[in-house]
């Protein structure tokens, strides 16, 4: 398994899931230790494999030890390693890494350190992104408020995870361990989803109206669609664009769970798409949730940070920067725009914000922390952009920008 992850064909949870499907008749128990462990190894790959150099045998056989020392109880790990391979372990396990270099030390390329450490603080996020991640919940407003949700958690399959209020998003709940949430009737009843709180504040930033025409033009699985729409209390018209098919075919389901009526999937051409054409100047608002390097998330997806390159981020930018165009094109004079991903690089970010302003003097940019007053309170930001970090909020990186078109 880890070493068809590591040629980086396909995404890490998708080779992880394939293996777990040909092996079905694991207990819980292990399958939890296995995932664990393999999400361990991908994360500090580049330091596993530096410690890796004083041992014997086959480098994948000494990664798998690293990656389940300190998730598998070490009694049960010793009793299936060698004597050597103990010794080896012990002697790995010692090892002041604060001697290394940070890109050893943190497991990441040369080239994504030295963009990481020219953002402030940036030592502190490449830490934060090296650690592991809650489970954000969100509870569908449209069915059953929060503290509902948390009652019924603490008195039902939550009982023993401490589920907590998010300290920013009103929607969101957290949990620090990964439940089969797919099993629960909250879910099963579209009453909670999985998203993570940064996700879900770009509804707020968005704050979509009801009877509105609103957009949201790279939908995907469809997590975000889903809050919108619940905040439209299922009225106005919700369009949920995507260019792949598959991807809103598996939001599918969930929009049919979420018992909302306005969500129109509709998959679009990479450009130049008719349909988004008849738009043209309609929409109050369009959220832009573009795709990026995903390099906020890596706390939950490490395999990115050896899947991206310079060169392929250059190439996401050109993509961002064509989709922004296309689809500021639908919003309607007085309406508003929310670009954002969950992305750290101020290339992606910033940079794409300024250049779509000084290209279109008929949008303005407004201030997100002042939007986000009502709803999320004690969050605030240096900047007009929401700029969300792991190491700061406790949520993944994200960035986003609120724009507002001329009305005349």
């Amino acid at each position: 398994m880890l070493d068809q992850a590591v040629k980086w064909i396909h995404p890490a949870d998708a080779v992880l899931s394939r293996w777990m499907r040909m092996n079905p008749k694991m207990g819980s128990r292990d399958r939890s230790e296995l995932a664990d462990a393999f999400f361990k190894t991908l994360r500090h790959l580049r330091l596993y494999r530096h410690l890796a150099e004083s041992g014997q045998g086959p480098l994948s056989r000494r990664l798998a030890i690293m990656g389940l020392s300190g998730v598998m109880r070490p009694e049960v790990l010793l009793q299936a390693l060698s004597e050597h391979e103990q010794v080896w372990l012990e002697h790995v396990t010692q090892v002041d890494l604060g001697t290394l270099p940070l890109a050893v030390r943190e497991s990441l390329p040369d080239w994504l350190v030295q963009r990481m450490q020219a953002l402030p603080d940036g030592e502190s996020l490449i830490v934060a992104l090296n650690s592991n991640a809650p489970l954000d919940l969100r509870v569908n407003p449209f069915k059953i408020d929060r503290d509902t949700v948390l009652r019924l958690l603490e008195a039902g399959p939550a009982a023993t995870l401490d589920p907590q209020p998010t300290p920013y998003s009103p929607w969101g709940i957290r949990i620090h361990s990964r439940p089969p949430v797919n099993r629960w009737s909250l879910f099963e009843k579209g009453e909670i989803e999985v998203q993570d709180e940064g996700s879900q504040l770009l509804a707020a930033l968005l704050a979509p109206k009801r009877g509105e025409m609103v957009i949201d033009y790279c939908a995907g699985a469809g997590g975000k669609t889903l809050l919108l729409g619940a905040l439209m209390r299922s009225t106005g018209r919700l369009y949920a664009f995507d260019v792949s098919a598959a991807r809103l075919a598996r939001a599918k389901p969930r929009f049919a769970r979420s018992g909302l009526s306005n969500i129109v999937p509709v998959v679009i051409a990479d450009d130049n798409d008719q349909r988004v054409r008849r738009l043209r100047g309609k929409a109050h608002r369009v959220l832009v949730d573009a795709p990026c390097s995903g390099l906020g998330t890596l706390r939950r997806n490490p395999d990115l940070k050896w899947r991206q390159s310079p060169e392929s981020v250059q190439e996401l930018c050109a993509l961002q920067s064509r989709i922004l165009k296309q689809a500021s094109a639908c919003v309607a004079p007085g309406g508003r725009l929310v670009y954002a991903t969950c992305s750290v690089l101020p290339e992606e970010n910033q940079q794409q914000v300024e250049a779509f302003l000084s290209e279109n003097p008929d949008f303005s940019l407004l201030n997100a922390g002042d939007i986000l007053t009502d709803r999320c309170k004690n969050l605030t930001f240096d900047t007009p952009y929401m700029v969300l970090r792991p190491d700061t909020h406790g949520t993944d990186g994200f960035f986003a920008a609120v724009l507002e078109r001329a009305k005349n």
